[in-house]
């Protein structure tokens, strides 16, 4: 079967070289529209991570020796083959994620930006002349780490192999990447693509299981890891690296608040809502997606209508059809979570507003109609855990302070947005909210080279910026001595 106009291996890339998994371990790859399989990959073992440490380690001072801007021609380089193959890029995670279509050609946009941005911040990883004495001089260098372990989960495919490797490779590190295994297609197109650019050795990539990242985790040889997924397995990433003192990176997703003013207009409130779920781009499995809403009472009911209407209007189907809206989730067993956790809500007591199941006229593929719950209660498991689906859970408050402890009142703190005319109202409650992005009359998008990250259990570090290329690097201080006299 094909899937895209490009040939691509499907197999290891180690050291500049494809391979099977040394004992020939496989992942059959699920098309999450029709349940049907589109293809195989290998599934590495701890052998095959450490071949990949060792082609990676090999490479690693003469990628650290190359200057910063020679760096940043090869991500350049890179980023105009994506750009030249984007519709088939796009294609590919469609059938591999379900991504409908206008979501992962946004996907490869974005990604182009962001190697274009890592590439001109390259200059910016920079040390620093320090006051001294009439006998000492001192001067701080900035220094790659060595073997960088990059761990990304399924939402994203392309986007997350290419942009989550491009600031440690700007950074002059190599990179072990270990993409999702049930989305693990595209991070090998992207060595493919990556072949001929980046030096042997630089870029390495394994699909695999669980075992697999923890084996990258686990290897003494890395010495920088990063992580993008859940917070039980951000914790044990954790424990691994702390084995070796390593810097670690963790993204462990979110329970995001809209806090909703009553001086907010309802049906413009419920359109970012709906933007700011990401239904259109992932189906709502996105970390930032704003998927606890809290309206004041006095708007809620024209609120709700609102909400209701723009919700089930959208259309859940194919999602290589252009006119398709939402498609699948991304594999099996999370779309039985996302319907339990569906049915929680339900069993709970909460108000189902819109959405609730499977839709009709689909007997096959991951779909779940974009659902919303209203009179949620914050002790509900909907309105407490990531569900990382197209579920909405509604609250409703009386007063200001109500609103910011609904708000702080759950393990997350990833993203929040405000709506509201207030604009002193709107700065006075950014600053209360335990987030660490939060927009004000947004939508949930950002500019490009916003910090992200997240307070509580939504992690540890920034990416998307300086903050995270200089992440990648550790700081050397130098100091030196004059004989006077």
């Amino acid at each position: 079967m094909t899937l895209t106009a490009i040939d691509f291996p499907r197999a290891l890339f180690i050291g500049g070289e494809w391979a099977d998994a040394e004992d020939g371990a496989t992942i059959e790859t699920i098309d999450p529209s029709t349940e049907e399989p589109i293809g195989v990959v290998p599934s590495a073992s701890v052998g095959d991570v450490d071949r990949a440490v060792a082609a990676a380690g090999a490479a690693a001072q003469d990628w650290a020796n190359t200057t910063w801007p020679e760096r940043a021609e090869l991500l350049r380089t890179l980023a105009r083959r994506i750009e030249g193959v984007a519709e088939e890029i796009a294609r590919l995670d469609t059938r591999d994620a379900g991504m409908p279509l206008a979501g992962s050609r946004g996907d490869v946009a974005s990604t182009v930006r962001e190697l274009e941005y890592f590439a001109g911040l390259g200059g910016e990883a920079k040390g620093v002349t320090l006051p001294g004495s009439p006998s000492q001089s001192a001067a701080t260098h900035r220094e790659p780490y060595g073997v960088v372990g990059r761990i990304i989960p399924f939402n994203h495919p392309f986007k997350f192999a290419a942009s989550k490797c491009a600031a440690p490779l700007m950074a002059g590190n190599t990179v072990v990447l270990k993409p999702a295994e049930h989305t693990s297609l595209s991070a090998l197109l992207f060595a493919e693509l990556a072949e001929d650019v980046l030096p042997a050795g630089v870029l390495n990539v394994v699909p695999g299981p669980a075992a697999t990242g923890a084996a990258i985790v686990g290897h003494p040889d890395v010495g920088r890891v990063a992580f993008t997924g859940s917070v039980p397995s951000g914790r044990a990433v954790l424990r691994a690296a702390a084995e070796h003192i390593k810097h670690v990176t963790l993204e462990l997703g979110g329970k995001n608040p809209m806090v909703i003013f009553d001086d907010a207009d309802p049906q413009r409130a419920a359109a970012a809502a709906v933007a700011g779920m990401n239904l259109r781009r992932s189906m709502g499995q996105s970390c930032q997606s704003n998927s606890r809403i809290l309206v004041h009472r006095r708007i809620k009911d024209a609120f709700l209508t609102a909400l209701a209407g723009l919700v089930a209007a959208l259309r859940v189907g194919d999602p290589a059809d252009e006119a398709t809206d939402i498609g699948p989730l991304a594999f099996e067993s999370h779309y039985r979570r996302v319907l339990g956790y569906i049915d929680s809500g339900v069993h709970a007591g909460a108000r189902l507003l819109t959405g609730g199941g499977r839709p009709a006229g689909l007997s096959r593929g991951y779909f779940v109609e974009p659902t919303v719950f209203a009179d949620v209660d914050p002790g509900m498991q909907i309105a407490r855990e990531e569900i990382f689906g197209p579920v909405m859970a509604v609250l409703d408050w009386e007063d200001e302070d109500e609103a910011i402890r609904l708000a702080n009142d759950v393990d997350y703190g990833l993203t929040a947005n405000i709506w509201t005319n207030d604009l002193h109202r709107a700065h006075r409650t950014a600053r209360r909210l335990q987030a660490g992005t939060v927009w004000i009359n947004g939508e949930g998008r950002k500019p490009l080279g916003t910090p992200f990250g997240g307070y509580k259990h939504s992690g540890l570090g920034l990416e998307g910026s300086l903050d995270e290329l200089l992440s990648y690097t550790r700081c050397k201080s130098v100091v030196v001595t004059v004989a006077l006299g």
